[in-house]
């Protein structure tokens, strides 16, 4: 990221009020600053507070200098695929509910673009995950959060081994299993009794989704691992997977799937003296009734 910022580009549900309403505040700050503002669909009269460029989403992430998410982390998640590639950090405004990743609060938002414009932000760099498909295309799928398997047909349990490094761990049958990076500890691997990983630690969860066998628990391996998903050949077994919400295929027969830490990176940018426990208690609501003095 070059600064001064002279590209940002905003990423977000522009159908909703919420997101335009802080669209329509920043977009006169980024005029003031000499900041070209792209956006990816066209802005209604009320939003539309500045000059902005309608662009598509390929170029918004080839000429940003920075990428604004504005919503709740899904929107983030989406902005992380268009820009992993390219070294293009982002800043995630929250404008929806739990918000892990989406830290900005909206008001806050103008002193944190300032900031941002300004190179005061602090930057967060987060690893990925790779996926690929055996048989198949041999396409990558990048993952910020999860690449998840799970079962295809309503009702049925799915059949599955998990392989670390070429060595077999487990055999399972259940609903699936998540496989997290470190950030990803506190999405759908949490609430599938997964640790919450510090986001700078370097491993990734396997945590199964609601096992057969009550012994079936999580586990945290090294992320220089190769984790294989290899399906159990059963004539009513088939799986699908998904990489931070978004289905890249289907699992039938005896498919594999391979996951492994990506070469790539992704740059949050977080606002001056941010504090990732902070964030925890604020999102899960620890520390309720101790005194101020002793947080």
């Amino acid at each position: 990221m070059g600064f001064p910022v002279r590209v940002c580009g905003f990423i977000g549900r522009y159908s909703d009020p919420r997101v335009e309403e802080s669209i329509a505040q920043l977009l006169p700050l980024l005029a003031a600053r000499g900041v070209e503002a792209l956006v990816t669909e066209t802005l209604s009269t009320r939003a539309a507070s500045g000059p902005f460029t309608p662009v598509d989403e390929r170029t918004l992430a080839e000429r940003a200098d920075l990428v604004i998410a504005i919503g709740g982390d899904g929107t983030l998640l989406s902005a992380a695929g268009l820009v992993a590639r390219r070294g293009v950090p982002l800043l995630g405004i929250n404008r929806g509910r739990l918000g892990f990743l989406t830290d900005v609060m909206p008001q806050d938002v103008v002193n944190c673009i300032e900031d941002a414009i300004a190179g005061r932000c602090e930057l967060d760099r987060r690893p990925l995950l790779s996926a690929r498909l055996h048989p198949g295309s041999g396409a990558e799928s990048l993952a910020l959060n999860d690449i998840v398997v799970q079962r295809l047909a309503t009702g049925r349990m799915i059949d599955f081994e998990t392989w670390i490094d070429g060595r077999y761990l487990n055999s399972h049958a259940g609903d699936g299993i998540v496989i997290a990076s470190s950030t990803g500890s506190t999405a759908y691997a949490l609430s599938c009794g997964g640790p919450i990983v510090e986001p700078h630690l370097d491993v990734m969860v396997l945590a199964p989704i609601s096992p057969h066998t009550l012994s079936d628990r999580p586990i945290v391996v090294s992320a220089s691992s190769q984790i294989e998903i290899r399906l159990i050949d059963r004539a009513d077994s088939r799986g699908q997977v998904v990489a931070d919400g978004q289905v890249v295929g289907e699992l039938a027969g005896e498919d594999r799937l391979t996951i492994r830490r990506a070469p790539e990176v992704v740059t949050l940018l977080h606002p001056p003296g941010y504090d990732y426990y902070r964030l925890l208690r604020s999102k899960l609501h620890w520390g309720r009734g101790t005194p101020d003095h002793q947080r």
